[in-house]
């Protein structure tokens, strides 16, 4: 049987008169990488920080590793590695010596055994001496992930870890993140890149404090039911695109337009409404059209304006 690692139902949170999570449901299952999606300001490292008893929910229940997240949250800390997005070891300290301070905070036994298996597993045993400091982005994240896991946690948020970070040194961090899920650690993880939230098991989205959809990739972009066209020019430049852009932008029917390069994107949530809107372009002879699949970004951008704004 699937065993959930947390379960929450009604989850709410308030700040200033300002409701930041609403009557939120949720559960995660173990082994699973979960892709935590939605714009700045949407609740998502609220929403973290309560599952992990940093914070306390003003409404709902649930448990979080078995344990309650209202009344049990010191038990929930020891189990949880929780990687934010700014670095928060000790840039004046060495890779080996942040990792046996953590280590001591946790009062781990084995401490040298532990550190040694820490920086081999993460590639940064030959980096050990190094000031924390002087490590470029993608290293400083290695150590950050490093001191998460050190203490062996059954979950592992991440809020946003890849922020800043080369597209190398983001890949590498995935494919830690999915060795550690095969070996049965659960991971959920905030993100604003739609190829990371591609490389989750399954994704949630949340705008402005409530859960708007759930599911593998494919289900939420089905769910959505979007049709999409691209459109190229068969000749001439980029000032063709940019005035029949300008044209469909104002077309009912048609949602979002966006340029990629020499092509145009156009996206309607009604297929047919859509079609009927771009009919007299498309049989223009200037103008190559061709029907794609709509994108994860073409959904998420979709709900994210059809959200309402609580900060407004």
């Amino acid at each position: 049987m699937t065993e959930a690692i947390i379960d929450v139902r009604g989850l709410t949170k308030s700040f200033e008169g300002r409701e930041v999570v609403s009557d939120l449901d949720l559960t995660v299952n173990r082994g699973q990488i979960y892709g935590f999606l939605g714009p700045n300001g949407s609740g998502k490292t609220t929403t973290i920080r309560m599952l992990c008893g940093l914070l306390t929910p003003d409404g709902g229940t649930g448990t979080c590793l078995g344990y309650d997240i209202r009344t049990q949250a010191d038990q929930i800390k020891r189990q949880v590695g929780y990687m934010t997005q700014k670095f928060g070891l000790y840039e004046d300290l060495t890779i080996r010596e942040n990792l046996v301070f953590v280590a001591r905070v946790y009062s781990l036994d084995r401490i040298g055994t532990r550190v040694d298996q820490a920086l081999e597993r993460l590639g940064l045993a030959e980096r050990a001496n190094q000031l924390a400091g002087k490590l470029s982005g993608g290293w400083k994240q290695r150590l950050a992930l490093a001191a998460c896991i050190l203490h062996e946690p059954k979950l592992l948020l991440l809020d946003e870890p890849t922020a800043g970070v080369d597209p190398k040194a983001r890949r590498d961090f995935w494919d830690q993140i999915h060795t550690l899920a095969h070996q049965g650690l659960t991971v959920l993880v905030s993100t604003h890149y739609m190829d990371e939230a591609e490389r989750c098991h399954e994704i949630l989205y949340i705008a402005y404090g409530k859960l708007l959809a759930r599911g593998t990739v494919p289900q939420v972009i089905a769910a959505a039911h979007l049709s999409a066209w691209s459109v190229e020019p068969r000749q001439g430049d980029g000032a063709e695109i940019a005035a029949l852009s300008a044209q469909l932008q104002q077309r009912p029917g048609v949602d979002m337009v966006a340029p990629f390069g020499a092509l145009l994107h156009v996206c309607g949530r009604d297929e047919a409404a859509l079609d009927a809107a771009t009919e007299q372009e498309r049989a223009d002879p200037k103008f190559h059209w061709r029907r794609v699949a709509p994108s994860l970004e073409d959904v998420f951008i979709d709900l994210m304006g059809r959200a309402p704004d609580n900060f407004k």
